[in-house]
């Protein structure tokens, strides 16, 4: 705590003598948490990947409304004479940081490190068979079958100059879990509107604008000074105090008052992000629990009780301000396979919730440790809180382990955990995302983040499936399939959609965006 209370005055005091000698076009941005690494395809995570998307660039993007959109790809069609190749024509003209120049040599590196074992990225490319150069601006991916979203899944996959890679000996991917390190974890040779000038982990970054962009026109914000800052009190100070321009992780007990602050304003929306609550599945005991003979979140009558006895409402209306979307899903609204009628969540029962928990053999309930990141979601911790006590009414002895994300994300990917909070977004805007990552078995590059290690076969062919289904009925009707075993079984316990709010001083306007990635490039400064 100590080393974390220095290394904040110091980013703060080293902010603070910028307040006086920078230009308008610098933007001092806060967030709660840093980027986890720089390496491009080592962390699939929405705040490494915001940060990521200023310095490299991706094939294809979405903008503030979800829309696909260009961006190193001008277009993409499927081959006329075989509908599972994609094929890719590149922009020209475009050079990395170090003045080499982009070509499809790169896009094939990038999309096969971003397939290969260790990348965290893999899933989104399990149907690619291979991808080969045509010539320098065409790149056709040859798919194992027809795969008609296949470009939803390109918006965070970054691409890296092979040559930098090779003579920097960072081919293979950073192995983030295993604490492996390489020189792309803090050096960056990107094609983005912004060069990476200094790094100091979890106290401040520096970009400088890359004048040899591609686009015409030239971002407003020419020097970007990202402040890590997990305090939400310290944040809003900085921004009221004027040590920050920008600050994206409001608190939502401070919405109200700083949209009321002369010189600030509010932009608020809804997030494409799900915050869920998962437990280990099988049969071995839990690891943290007094119940050392059997595992009693393998129980469904257990699962079922936990969900009887947390209040989403309460959450929302205390814990969240009213700044959240409960929801009985773990799938947010944006999403292709999002019903009202999986949205549905039961009424708080805590007498059938103790009911289920007798007949499961656990009349006095079991203990649990809950691990929870502190620096990642809206009010993280304060969910978890509000959850401990909400399942002590039925005699589930919760013991909370919060740390920073960076802490966290590891025992996730790890299934190191037996109970735990995440978040989860939703890039590709297609249920397909959540299950692959979620609920299918982990095995190679499925199940990633199923943390809990829950296993269905039969589910497992059906998310395969969808891939390479060409039929969109019927491939909506096996997306519904899935949610309806996946929600009676209660795979995961789903909170609420996460809502959003940027607060900035009022020369500054940044939309929120609904992957919570918004680009700093896009800000506009009034005089």
């Amino acid at each position: 705590m100590k080393k974390a209370i220095i290394g904040l005055a110091a980013a703060l005091l080293s902010t603070s003598i910028l307040v006086t000698t920078v230009s308008a076009e610098t933007i001092r941005w806060a967030r709660a948490s840093d980027a986890l690494t720089l390496d491009p395809h080592a962390q699939n995570q929405g705040v490494t990947h915001n940060f990521a998307h200023h310095i490299y660039e991706t094939l294809v993007d979405r903008d503030v409304e979800g829309t696909l959109q260009p961006r190193l790809a001008l277009s993409w069609e499927l081959k006329p004479d075989d509908p599972t190749t994609w094929v890719f024509k590149l922009r020209d003209g475009v050079t990395f940081h170090d003045g080499s120049a982009f070509t499809a040599e790169d896009v094939v590196f990038s999309l096969d490190r971003a397939r290969s074992e260790k990348s965290n990225m893999r899933q989104l490319h399990v149907e690619v068979e291979s991808v080969t150069a045509v010539d320098d601006l065409t790149v056709e991916v040859k798919m194992v079958g027809p795969s008609p979203l296949y470009i939803d899944n390109l918006t965070n996959t970054f691409i890296m100059d092979k040559t930098w890679s090779e003579a920097n000996n960072v081919v293979e991917v950073q192995d983030y879990a295993a604490g492996e390190d390489n020189f792309a974890v803090r050096n960056t040779n990107g094609t983005g509107p912004y060069k990476l000038v200094s790094r100091e982990v979890d106290v401040q970054s520096v970009l400088a604008i890359n004048e040899d962009h591609w686009a015409e026109e030239k971002p407003a914000v020419t020097e970007i000074i990202y402040l890590p800052i997990s305090d939400a009190a310290t944040r809003v100070a900085a921004l009221l105090s004027g040590e920050v321009d920008i600050v994206q992780d409001v608190p939502v007990q401070d919405i109200d008052r700083l949209a009321g602050t002369e010189g600030i304003k509010v932009e608020t929306g809804p997030e494409n992000r799900v915050i869920y609550f998962g437990y280990k599945f099988g049969d071995a005991p839990l690891a943290s629990s007094n119940i050392t003979d059997r595992n009693p979140f393998n129980d469904p009558r257990v699962r079922e009780a936990m969900e009887l006895a947390v209040d989403r409402v309460a959450i929302q209306q205390v814990v969240m301000r009213g700044q959240s979307l409960p929801t009985g899903v773990a799938n947010p609204p944006f999403v292709n396979g999002w019903t009202p009628e999986l949205d549905a969540f039961p009424a708080v029962d805590l007498d059938r919730a103790r009911a289920l928990m007798a007949e499961a053999g656990y009349p006095d309930g079991f203990s649990v440790t809950l691990d929870t990141p502190n620096n990642r979601y809206v009010n993280d911790e304060a969910i978890a809180q509000a959850v401990v006590g909400m399942l002590g009414q039925i005699e589930i002895d919760v013991t909370l382990a919060s740390r920073p994300i960076a802490q966290h994300s590891p025992l996730v990917t790890s299934s190191e955990t037996d109970f735990y909070l995440l978040g989860w977004g939703v890039p590709t805007f297609d249920s397909a995302y959540v299950f692959n990552d979620l609920i299918h078995t982990k095995d190679g590059s499925y199940g990633a983040y199923n943390a809990g290690l829950y296993s269905n076969p039969e589910l497992d062919a059906k998310i395969k499936s969808l891939g390479t289904e060409t039929d969109l009925d019927v491939r909506n009707a096996t997306i519904a399939e899935i949610w309806a075993v996946v929600k009676a079984e209660r795979v995961l316990l789903p909170i609420h959609n996460q809502v959003l709010a940027y607060a900035m001083n009022d020369r500054f306007t940044l939309p929120v965006h609904p992957e919570n990635q918004p680009l700093m490039s896009s800000v506009t400064i009034s005089e």
